[in-house]
């Protein structure tokens, strides 16, 4: 089989999640576009981990230096991908194809945040075989006449083609619009910053939220509390506790975007942003809010005597009593947690609530380089 049988299909990943995602792709991407593409053509994969949208969210200044990339390749095509949500002509971009330049833009969030590995790899594979296709069929008409399918379009899917500048150098657009969009970009943005990665990043916080709740767990004054809250009171401590930590984390680390402009997409880029930070933060403390749930309840178990329990509170200390105890301990060691949580770094809780790319692009920000 000849070298001209040979399509180099090159990878082109942000650092962090981005590069992960391809590097797991890459292993059996070639198989299945040889597969898919027919006519004995053989695909070699290879990922490059550079950060290409470094600096900057303009769309021209990020597809200029995908071309600079693909310029200095070995000729196949090149597929971008990255973890920042891209915007163009005030719709959240999906994919970016020049069918005459051989080169693709995919915005992972775009995706959803839900089964990202596998949208991925379709993503790729549409956007390789719409790349190569008019070479690989033989097909007549002009680049991108045979439009990808797949995970771009569909009835279900708030996935449509978008507008092209005249000065672009993209011929094929696929955007999100309308609150079904609004919402997979959203999840796929917090998909994107990893919020389970907040609970080891808060080491401090998390040893004073364990203290606060083994010493009141221990307390004949919260036994007497515990027994005697209603459950709506226990709900309201719970989602009392868990906001007072949300807000402490994003006003203390300076986690709020706030722009200077004051145009109507601006202000929906920063609310955007907004809005995935208190569902990443949110997600991360939930899930320390169980965990402490847990802790407090075999802390509980070990350490408890029921007859000083029932001595102090005229209550018999039975299951009830355990998870009642165990659940508002987590609630009063979460406040605890979050006065812990001043004793971290604001960079220590960036690096555990965002992303490597949100993380330069807030730096971006403050620095003034930013909307």
């Amino acid at each position: 089989m000849s070298s001209q049988d040979v399509t180099v299909v090159t990878l082109l990943a942000d650092p962090d999640a981005p590069t992960e995602i391809a590097q797991r792709m890459a292993r059996t991407l070639p198989d299945r576009l040889a597969e898919r593409s027919g006519g004995g053509r053989r695909f070699d994969v290879e990922v490059v981990s550079e950060p290409f949208t470094a600096g900057t969210e303009d769309l021209s200044t990020v597809t200029r230096r995908i071309m600079d990339r693909g310029s200095e390749g070995n000729g196949g095509v090149v597929v971008a991908l990255t973890d920042l949500p891209l915007h163009s002509h005030g719709r959240k971009l999906v994919v970016d194809l020049s069918h005459e330049h051989g080169w693709a833009l995919l915005s992972l969030p775009a995706l959803g945040g839900l089964r990202l590995q596998t949208r991925a790899r379709q993503a790729v594979e549409e956007a390789v075989l719409s790349l190569v296709g008019p070479r690989v069929t033989g097909a007549e008409g002009p680049p991108g006449s045979r439009p990808p399918r797949g995970p771009f379009s569909g009835r279900l899917a708030p996935v449509r083609p978008g507008r092209i500048g005249e000065e672009e150098t993209a011929d094929l657009r696929y955007v999100v619009s309308g609150p079904r969009g609004y919402l997979r970009v959203l999840f796929g943005m917090v998909r994107a910053n990893r919020p389970w990665r907040l609970v080891p990043g808060l080491s401090k916080a998390l040893a004073a939220a364990l203290a606060t709740g083994a010493v009141a767990t221990v307390n004949s004054t919260v036994w007497t509390l515990a027994t005697s809250l209603s459950t709506p009171r226990l709900v309201i401590a719970m989602v009392g506790s868990v906001a007072l930590m949300i807000g402490w984390l994003i006003v203390d680390a300076n986690l709020w975007h706030r722009t200077g402009e004051v145009s109507p997409e601006a202000r929906k880029r920063a609310a955007l942003y907004n809005v995935s930070t208190v569902m990443t933060v949110g997600i991360g403390v939930v899930v320390c809010y169980a965990g402490l749930v847990v802790v407090n309840l075999v802390w509980a178990l070990f350490i408890l005597n029921d007859r000083s329990f029932a001595s102090t509170t005229r209550t018999p200390l039975h299951a009830p009593e355990y998870w009642t105890l165990s659940w508002f301990v987590a609630s009063v060691a979460t406040v605890g947690g979050a006065l812990g949580s001043g004793l971290e770094s604001d960079e220590a809780i960036r690096a555990a609530a965002y992303s490597k790319r949100e993380q330069e692009r807030l730096s971006m920000v403050r620095d003034g380089r930013g909307d």
